[in-house]
């Protein structure tokens, strides 16, 4: 009996520990704690600071403009706008007349056609005899002289020669001198005519050859 009491006053004793133990655990995360929160308090309440800006003095509020006597508006009354005024009638332009038409005047009619063909003198009689070797000026025979004169003739309505001129000359002044006054004295012409075949004025033209006679 007395090692039962024994053995139950041992477990005792370490139930008991055991309780204190885990009161001691217990107080101690309580007391850990509530310290750790009073701790975290003052902390907040040092860290946190408190800064007030201050404050700016209030400006004067600006004085009120001054008011100039500046009459009031003029306010016109408004027009009345009739809105159902007609639009103006519409005045359409007749159509323009169409320009005028150009008729070009008839051309005028030809003349007629002449009934007779217009011709020029022709000469009576050859003309070798207008101015023969007996004609040859004497000085130009002596010198030997020889050439070729060309010569015009205007011719009258009677076929006589009116006047002569030399258009080419021999390169002798009697030789062209002397056709000239041959051709005046011994030329004759058929006189030339119009249309209507009625005589006219006309001309003629030739050469002379002045050649000295071989003996």
């Amino acid at each position: 009996m007395a090692y039962a009491d024994q053995q139950m006053s041992g477990n005792k004793i370490t139930a008991l520990i055991i309780v204190a133990l885990i009161h001691i655990a217990v107080g101690y995360a309580l007391v850990t704690g509530l310290a750790y929160s009073a701790a975290k308090q003052i902390i907040k309440r040092v860290t946190t600071v408190d800064i007030k800006e201050p404050e700016k003095p209030k400006e004067p509020p600006p004085p009120p403009p001054k008011q100039l006597n500046i009459p009031p508006p003029i306010v016109a009354a408004p027009v009345k706008i009739d809105v159902n005024v007609a639009p103006p009638p519409m005045e359409v332009a007749p159509p323009a007349p169409p320009p005028p038409v150009y008729i070009a005047p008839p051309a005028p009619a030809p003349p007629p056609p002449p009934r007779f063909t217009p011709k020029q003198p022709q000469p009576k009689g050859s003309p070798a005899n207008w101015a023969t070797s007996n004609d040859y000026p004497s000085r130009a025979l002596r010198e030997e002289r020889e050439g070729v004169t060309g010569f015009r003739v205007n011719v009258g309505t009677d076929g006589k020669v009116i006047d002569c001129q030399v258009t080419s000359s021999s390169g002798s002044p009697d030789l062209d001198q002397a056709t000239c006054d041959n051709v005046r004295r011994r030329a004759r012409f058929q006189p030339a005519t119009d249309g209507d075949g009625n005589p006219t004025t006309g001309s003629y033209a030739n050469r002379i050859r002045w050649i000295i006679p071989k003996e």
